[in-house]
């Protein structure tokens, strides 16, 4: 399907391009600089016109109803020039709703819209959109949430007002599905306004506490709570955010002739990731736990975990390669250990479903046999 997409180098219009394409439509782009006479010829051309162009921060207030009245205006009419019958997704805005220079505007856009529907039998969704967020977004520019992104990511300061009342946003994603099952047919046109869905209603005290609990997550190792839709959205969001110098950072590893331990992500109520290093030769482990469980994965070398019983004699084997990925389940009551059999440092991922707590380590030494 051949899509006319007008604001396609904006916020929206860039992530929204691109879903288009991996759906295997043709976008045809048309924003400010694109010539004025590509419009009539994209008109003619398009299955379905989306309509994205607008202006929500002029230098003058005449500007609304230029980018906003008059340009919606004159694709209308290249529309019934071309005697097109395309549907059209007319993005609006919730701020139409209200009596202010941008609402209005984006108002009479809407209501050109229904009256040329109507009269010339266009299939509509004129579309009032929440408070868009996501990557890409300009911050210090009309999202709230760029600017809180780009501020906690740059360690800027922040201007928060307690009092603010809640606000409605819609993750870029959810947006951008919603128009693709729009142009594919499984959201109906309507001749009354339609709010894109799902959306959430956060206020910016909670914004902000999210954000810099992200930003802190490195420093403590912790993996965010982002099990919260919202919190998940935004976390990816934020991450958009970091200078490319910064997508990096570092570990502490405690290192020693083994090899070395190194603590690599902590959660809340999942437990922690750790990744061990074990020079060839080298046994570490031999204890046991009373409620600790841990899963091993051993991603490089050759390894031989062992186990036994506490108050038995029989040990159990279990050789482990990165030849045939396996996880060996640690339980509590066994004394273990991990021995590198292999000519070359191996690597193990180690998974404990409890954080590691150096007043309460839960970790007894025990010999899973007979030391020489």
């Amino acid at each position: 399907m051949k899509i006319l997409l007008t604001g396609s180098n904006g916020f929206i219009g860039k992530n929204l391009s691109l879903r288009l394409s991996e759906a295997k439509h043709e976008v045809l782009p048309f924003d400010i600089d694109t010539p004025k006479e590509k419009l009539s010829e994209f008109v003619s051309q398009a299955d379905f016109i989306i309509h994205l162009a607008g202006v929500n921060r002029p230098m003058e207030e005449k500007e609304f109803e230029d980018g906003n009245v008059f340009f919606t205006k004159a694709l209308l009419e290249d529309v019934q020039i071309a005697g097109s019958k395309a549907p059209i997704l007319f993005a609006s805005s919730t701020q139409a709703a209200l009596d202010n220079p941008y609402g209005r505007s984006k108002k009479k856009a809407e209501e050109l819209l229904f009256e040329f529907g109507k009269a010339n039998g266009n299939p509509l969704f004129v579309c009032r959109f929440y408070n868009v967020f996501g990557k890409w977004c300009r911050p210090n520019y009309n999202s709230v949430i760029a600017t809180f992104c780009y501020n906690v990511a740059h360690d800027l300061p922040l201007q928060v007002n307690p009092d603010a009342p809640a606000i409605d946003f819609i993750y870029i994603d959810d947006l951008a599905s919603w128009i693709l099952n729009a142009v594919s047919g499984k959201v109906s046109p309507s001749l009354e306004v339609l709010y894109p869905e799902p959306h959430f209603t956060k206020r910016l005290p909670e914004i902000v506490d999210l954000l810099q609990g992200f930003r802190a997550s490195r420093d403590t190792h912790f993996v965010p709570e982002i099990e919260d839709p919202f919190a998940k959205d935004l976390y990816s969001t934020y991450l958009s955010y970091l200078d490319e110098a910064d997508f990096s950072y570092a570990l502490d590893m405690h290192k020693d002739f083994r090899g070395s331990f190194t603590e690599a992500l902590k959660t809340e109520g999942l437990g922690q990731v750790s990744v061990n290093i074990s020079k060839p030769g080298i046994t570490k482990g031999n204890h046991y736990h009373h409620s600790k469980n841990e899963k091993y994965l051993v991603v490089k070398g050759t390894c031989e975990i062992k186990f036994r019983k506490l108050g038995t004699d029989k040990v159990i084997t279990y050789r482990c390669s990165d030849k045939e990925l396996r996880i060996v389940d640690i339980p509590p009551g066994y004394t273990h250990n991990i021995t590198n059999v292999g000519k070359e440092d191996s690597v193990t991922l180690m998974w404990a479903n409890e954080l590691y707590d150096p007043q309460n380590p839960d970790t007894v030494y025990c010999p899973v046999e007979e030391e020489a």
